[in-house]
């Protein structure tokens, strides 16, 4: 029986192994915007560099934000830096280093809107 559960353990991890995965661009401090466009993706750099992931997180917000403000409806929005997704969502920023793989907290959003990094926000006082 023991025999039988790892056989099947080690089908499973073989068959997790070759699952495609969608990996981004590794360009050192270059930030890219990703469209998908016909079932591909497209990425589409932004102009001049940023020096960690923060701060391409911070410029797609700062995109996302003119989007909403010429009228557009797009409340997410997905870019990349040094081989990893970043994923903007309205709980916060998230990272993870393919397309299918889990999404890792990266930054919060704070009351007002701004970001942060999570656990920097001075929490409220137990009552």
């Amino acid at each position: 029986m023991l025999r039988t559960v790892t056989l099947l353990g080690a089908c499973a991890l073989a068959l997790a192994a070759c699952q495609k995965r969608t990996l981004p661009p590794g360009d050192r401090e270059i930030c890219y915007q990703v469209v998908r466009e016909d079932g591909e993706l497209k990425y589409n750099k932004l102009p001049g560099t940023q020096p960690d992931l923060e701060n391409c997180a911070a410029a797609l917000e700062a995109i996302r934000v003119r989007f909403l403000q010429m009228g557009g409806s797009t409340r997410t929005m997905v870019g990349a830096y040094q081989g990893n997704f970043i994923f903007l969502q309205r709980e916060g920023i998230f990272t993870s280093p393919s397309m299918e793989q889990n999404r890792y907290l990266a930054l919060v959003r704070t009351g007002d809107g701004r970001l942060a990094i999570p656990g920097a926000m001075p929490r409220a006082p137990a009552p």
